[in-house]
């Protein structure tokens, strides 16, 4: 009986853990939590801009970093077949008009490209580098992301 007892439990975790590996593959998944890293790496800067947290040179780099990478990588995340399931917040424009989307994308991180390069190391040289990406990521999701209530 006892055997038969951590059998189950070996069998349970591997089944979890399979189910985990899916996930993760999953390109909904993955833009989620690519978007949430972004979502994260946003916040101090827009208390930064605020004024509400005090300027920081490197978090702002970090967080340049964290646009950077998504918006390499965003872009392949939505495959044909993606466009429904796991509560997406993306909406059908995505697919019907994937030029838009992919200049919006493009614009994105031209942006962020032009913040790199800039490297500011103070708050007023940050603003107008950081305002054009806040408002690429604003025409993207007036575009082509379902607000939820």
């Amino acid at each position: 009986m006892q055997k038969s007892s951590l059998c189950l439990v070996a069998l349970l975790a591997a089944i979890s853990t399979a189910a985990m590996a899916v996930a993760n593959e999953d390109p909904r998944v993955q833009r989620h939590e690519l978007m949430e890293g972004v979502r994260d790496a946003a916040k101090p800067l827009g208390g930064m801009l605020r004024g509400t947290v005090e300027f920081d040179a490197d978090t702002v780099a970090a967080s340049l970093a964290t646009f950077s990478e998504a918006a390499s990588t965003f872009g392949s995340l939505f495959p044909e077949g993606s466009e429904t399931g796991m509560d997406t917040q993306a909406t059908a424009a995505i697919w019907s008009d994937r030029d838009g989307f992919d200049a919006a994308l493009a614009k994105f991180a031209s942006v962020v490209e032009q913040a790199q390069a800039a490297a500011p190391a103070s708050l007023d040289a940050a603003k107008p580098v950081l305002g054009p990406i806040f408002q690429a990521c604003k025409g993207c999701h007036d575009d082509y992301r379902v607000e939820k209530d």
